[in-house]
């Protein structure tokens, strides 16, 4: 039987998973309220398509402005990169593979929050701001989840195999009946 969970029984496995899950869609809810308010400003600019212009703009405004708004960029999205992981729950994943899977999907939800978002009043379509996001979400996922993975298979190795089920106990070989031919 092969294992493909964290370890433990599978009602914990399972727990875990929902846990991952739950966190995922309240993390996900909190940044659709954030992102989606309407602003009131007088005024509002036109989409910013062009590549690394917004964070040029705020490169130009001083280290602290920045900062600050290079920050507000790549936070929110951060923790999606170990919650999508986490709700998952495979620990023997390949590294890469965990990696393009969390950022794609990290990319599909900030763009798509980026194209309703541009529908909301005061708000604007921004290539940076999805660029900022993604790079959190790749940041956070670097830096905790292969960590946190090879602690949970070095956990689950060094647990003792547990002895089978009298179910899953060896019974032999299957009797056969020697009277009884092939069929034709």
């Amino acid at each position: 039987m092969q294992r493909h969970g964290y370890g433990g029984t599978p009602a914990l496995r399972y727990r875990y998973r929902v846990a991952g899950g739950v966190l995922l869609a309240v993390h996900l809810l909190v940044l659709g309220w954030l992102a989606l308010r309407p602003l009131t400003a007088p005024w509002v600019s036109a989409a910013h398509l062009e590549p690394l212009a917004t964070i040029r703009a705020d490169l130009a405004l001083g280290p602290w402005e920045a900062t600050r708004s290079i920050a507000a960029g790549v936070l929110p999205f951060a923790p999606l990169g170990v919650l999508l992981p986490w709700a998952g729950g495979r620990v023997s994943a390949s590294a890469v593979g965990s990696l393009a899977r969390t950022v794609f999907t990290a990319a599909m939800l900030s763009l798509m929050l980026q194209v309703v978002r541009s529908g909301v009043m005061g708000q604007v379509l921004d290539v940076d701001a999805l660029l900022l996001n993604v790079t959190g979400v790749m940041v956070a996922h670097l830096a905790v989840v292969p960590a946190v993975r090879a602690r949970l298979r070095r956990r689950a190795e060094a647990r003792p195999a547990r002895a089978p089920r009298r179910e899953e106990a060896d019974r032999g070989l299957t009797p056969t009946i020697p009277r009884v031919g092939i069929a034709p």
